[in-house]
């Protein structure tokens, strides 16, 4: 078994402070240096992703997956010396999408990683566990290689019939693995900016998804740590997840 670590985060575009957030989202990401992370919310036409690929020392590939337009959606982040093969893209309806990447590492160790985000409305449960159906059906479709791990915004708490549908499917989260629980906040990070997100409770919506042949070994919240003098600038409206995971083949 191989030791992979994975990240994901929904950087929010960019709203709420963007010239602002930036410096603190690349020095955490700089500090970080996942294997592979997903994001969420990319503008393509401002190079988010691969602004925080170029954060630290390592090199980073970038994968798109547009989502409701074609400058903006998941991306999903490859450090240099891992090999990925052909991307695939899922529509799921609603202005979201997902994104599977077969990924190789260094030592011939194969698994897929899936990027998404699903749809933000609070009282939507049903059309979020649609889109659950959806990607489960799809991921059922999608070749080998076996070991599978989802991550993204999933707008839906750990009570939400989406998240259910990933555990019938025989998902793990990956911080509940390691921690006993989910966090109790993923958003909002208390950001406070003109024209905020406000719609909802206080809650988990992110995730780090694990099926096959693969042990959590940890998992934590980042991108969690304020401006120093400012409480109210944080990297994004979402605190971001990191996990490091065992995977056989």
């Amino acid at each position: 078994m191989t030791t992979v670590d994975v990240a994901t985060l929904n950087i929010r575009n960019i709203a709420d402070r963007w010239p602002e957030r930036l410096p603190l989202l690349l020095a955490d990401m700089a500090a970080l240096q996942p294997d592979v992370m997903g994001l969420q919310e990319v503008v393509f036409a401002v190079q988010q992703d691969r602004l925080l690929g170029a954060a630290g020392a390592a090199r980073y590939e970038a994968h798109r997956a547009w989502a409701g337009r074609p400058e903006y959606g998941n991306a999903i982040l490859v450090k240099e010396g891992f090999s990925t093969g052909e991307p695939e893209r899922l529509d799921l309806g609603l202005k979201r999408s997902a994104l599977w990447l077969p990924v190789t590492c260094p030592d011939g160790t194969r698994f897929a990683f899936v990027a998404t985000h699903l749809h933000h409305e609070v009282p939507d449960e049903a059309a979020r566990e649609q889109q659950v159906e959806a990607l489960l059906g799809w991921l059922e479709e999608r070749p080998e290689p076996g070991p599978l791990i989802v991550v993204g915004d999933f707008n839906a708490e750990p009570a939400e019939p989406a998240y259910a549908r990933m555990m019938a499917a025989g998902f793990r989260s990956a911080f509940a693995a390691a921690n006993g629980a989910e966090p109790a906040v993923t958003w909002p990070s208390g950001i406070q900016a003109p024209g905020m997100d406000t719609d909802g409770e206080p809650g988990c919506l992110d995730y780090v998804w694990v099926r096959g042949a693969i042990e959590v070994e940890s998992c934590r919240v980042t991108f969690d740590r304020p401006a120093v003098g400012d409480s109210t600038l944080l990297p994004s409206d979402h605190f971001g997840l990191a996990a490091s995971l065992r995977i056989g083949t």
